[in-house]
């Protein structure tokens, strides 16, 4: 089974809404040409074990409809290996995996959004976890799409 990795910093706020986003957007078909039974988790570079998400993350997610029962998990070199596509939210969490992963590693590791880092919406109120959870709502389905559908 083809995995899909989020990585953030503490694996309870970006991270797992990208996970719950993205499997909602999977299991819902709205990313046309990529197999809808993608493995999608999400860990975190500095997290522990075990947390649950923050309480605006799980609001965010159940707003749309979304599980939010997601506990983080810390980042190890082996998830980077076996995944078959890391996204990290910002640059830093992607050179954290490469350097994680070592330059053996041939999975993919890219940001979210290419464009731009994702910024940490912690401590800055439920309006900064709703922008967050839009621009993945805006950026998932084509990211996704381009990353993972096999070229024709």
């Amino acid at each position: 089974m083809r995995t899909v990795l989020f990585i953030c910093t503490g694996n309870t706020c970006r991270s797992p809404m990208a996970e719950g986003i993205a499997r909602h957007l999977l299991e819902s078909g709205a990313v046309e040409g990529v197999d809808s039974g993608l493995f999608v988790a999400s860990a975190g570079v500095f997290a522990s074990d075990g947390v649950p998400i923050s309480p605006e993350s799980a609001d965010a997610l159940v707003r749309r409809g979304i599980e939010a029962d997601i506990r983080s998990t810390r980042l190890t070199p082996e998830m980077v290996h076996e995944a078959d596509l890391v996204l990290g939210m910002t640059s830093s969490h992607v050179q954290a995996a490469r350097m994680m992963a070592g330059e053996d590693c041939d999975t993919p590791i890219d940001r979210v959004d290419p464009d731009h880092d994702i910024e940490d919406p912690i401590g800055m109120g439920q309006d900064a976890y709703d922008r967050v959870a839009r621009r993945l709502d805006e950026v998932l389905p084509e990211r996704l799409r381009s990353l993972l559908a096999p070229s024709s």
